[in-house]
């Protein structure tokens, strides 16, 4: 089913947000080691390069990705979790673009990353 242009355009405004609140997020986050900082904020812009055209086919999908994404990195850089959040947050982030790994590999690739960055900070 598509979606319609005007619906469209306000998913791609959230996905832009919801990105860059990511990005405000790990520039400003005392506890992160800088090399890890600057490792997730690249990761971030590749997937912003990325998600951004797939709004253009696949709206509502490239909103579930930024959102678990955001959901990841939040809960992979936040000291007071629930055990076992971040690995639930992370697994979903992975599994959100497994869908798209024929059509859209350097998006997957990206994830993979971005996945692999956060179990190395301690998952």
């Amino acid at each position: 089913m598509a979606v319609p242009l005007q619906a469209q355009y306000n998913l791609e405004t959230m996905i832009s947000e919801r990105l860059a609140k990511l990005e405000s997020m790990l520039r400003n986050n005392p506890n992160l080691p800088e090399a890890s900082r600057q490792e997730l904020l690249d990761l971030v812009a590749g997937l912003q390069a990325e998600v951004t055209p797939l709004a253009d086919t696949h709206a509502e999908r490239a909103d579930q990705i930024a959102g678990r994404a955001e959901a990841a990195v939040h809960a992979s850089i936040k000291r007071d979790q629930q055990p076992g959040q971040a690995t639930v947050a992370v697994e979903g982030l992975a599994a959100s673009v497994r869908e798209f790994e024929a059509s859209h590999p350097r998006l997957v690739e990206i994830v993979d990353q971005l996945t692999v960055t956060l179990s190395n900070m301690g998952i």
